[in-house]
């Protein structure tokens, strides 16, 4: 994997981004998961696994992992720009059908 630019505006690291998603109440909870290999990006047509929190997503980038018991797919859709409401952070993604 190629060695990942610095942020953008339109991209943002993975461990921010599932805690402004609001799916961990902290960062370090988010980056310890994705230390664990537990998250699936597609990107492009290419499925890859994260395995740094420093790894950035950007809009459009898929992503797939359980938590709880629960397979969860959606794409990005937004960065955003704090950890707002849970209203807010809805709106940073889309839901993915699973089949």
């Amino acid at each position: 994997m190629k060695p990942e630019a610095p942020e953008s505006p339109d991209t943002c690291r993975i461990d921010v981004w599932l805690w402004r998603a609001r799916f961990f109440k902290t960062r370090t909870l988010a980056a310890a998961f994705v230390e664990g290999k537990r998250v699936r990006l597609t990107r492009s047509g290419q499925e890859s696994r994260l395995d740094k929190p420093s790894r950035n997503v950007r809009p459009g980038d898929q992503l797939v992992f359980a938590i709880g018991g629960r397979v969860t797919a959606v794409t990005v859709e937004a960065m955003g720009e704090r950890r707002g409401p849970p209203a807010e952070a809805r709106t940073l993604y889309s839901p993915l059908q699973i089949y």
